[in-house]
């Protein structure tokens, strides 16, 4: 996601028209989010909210374009005001963004506000460099032993039949309960990424690797840059019927290690 950062109190945060367009919807849905659950948002963790002398500092110190120069309050969202807004809005399209945002832009590690800082010619020679890194670890990943994979079940088979959409959606929806059941935001990345971590163990495989890998391919082949910029892990998984399979059943046996009933 190319999103202009901005940063309050040491984290990163997002407008809300950033957060709208990242969702694909618009400012007054994301208000009216808010609006109707107010109680649930803590100014502070969930959102900042500028209004006189700080929003007047805020407004002469960045650069981010699409702020009325009128407006006389702005809000601010964090990661945790991103994750009530995906659950208001509960559509696979925010949910696949939240995950972006959080891969992308909220969990930014030092080492890539380090990148930010370098010159292009240097940006190029890391992504070289680090493009070396990850084929090395593969290699020496496919040294390791694979796990053995788990006799089909019925259930994992009807869920295949199903199209790609459905089968997300069915994933999203256990993903989400299990962090529900977990402490709600601050376990969802924990438990998305616990998923990924089990599937790349037994399939023997490295999801950011296939993902580097998928982007330019669909470049060549056409693609939209937006169609090329929503692509995630998930959208990966789903391009190997191996590791759809696989993958079913990891979140599966999550659910019911969570103690998460069947989630239709």
């Amino acid at each position: 996601m190319n999103l202009s950062i901005i940063e309050k109190n040491n984290q990163r945060v997002l407008t809300t028209a950033q957060l709208a367009e990242s969702y694909g919807t618009d400012n007054k849905r994301i208000a009216n989010n808010f609006n109707e659950n107010k109680h649930r948002y803590k100014q502070g963790k969930h959102f900042f909210l500028l209004e006189g002398e700080d929003l007047k500092r805020f407004k002469s110190e960045s650069r981010i374009s699409g702020i009325a120069p009128n407006i006389n309050k702005l809000y601010l969202w964090t990661g945790k005001g991103a994750w009530l807004h995906a659950k208001s809005l509960n559509t696979d399209q925010a949910w696949d963004a939240y995950e972006k945002l959080v891969d992308e832009y909220y969990n930014v590690t030092q080492s890539q506000i380090d990148t930010n800082q370098l010159s292009p010619e240097l940006q190029m020679f890391k992504q070289i460099f680090d493009s070396v890194a990850r084929t090395q670890l593969k290699q020496q990943e496919q040294d390791k032993r694979l796990d053995a994979v788990e006799k089909k079940q019925e259930d994992i088979k009807e869920v295949l039949s199903l199209n790609p959409t459905e089968w997300k959606k069915k994933v999203n929806r256990i993903i989400n309960a299990i962090a529900q059941s977990q402490g709600g935001f601050q376990a969802y990345a924990d438990v998305r990424k616990e998923s990924y971590q089990l599937l790349e163990e037994r399939a023997k495989c490295r999801l950011s690797i296939r993902l580097t890998n998928k982007k330019p391919e669909m470049a060549l082949n056409g693609s939209a840059k937006s169609k090329i910029d929503k692509v995630n892990k998930m959208d990966v998984i789903g391009d190997d019927a191996r590791l759809t399979e696989i993958y079913l059943a990891i979140v599966k046996e999550m659910a019911i290690k969570y103690g998460v009933g069947e989630v239709s």
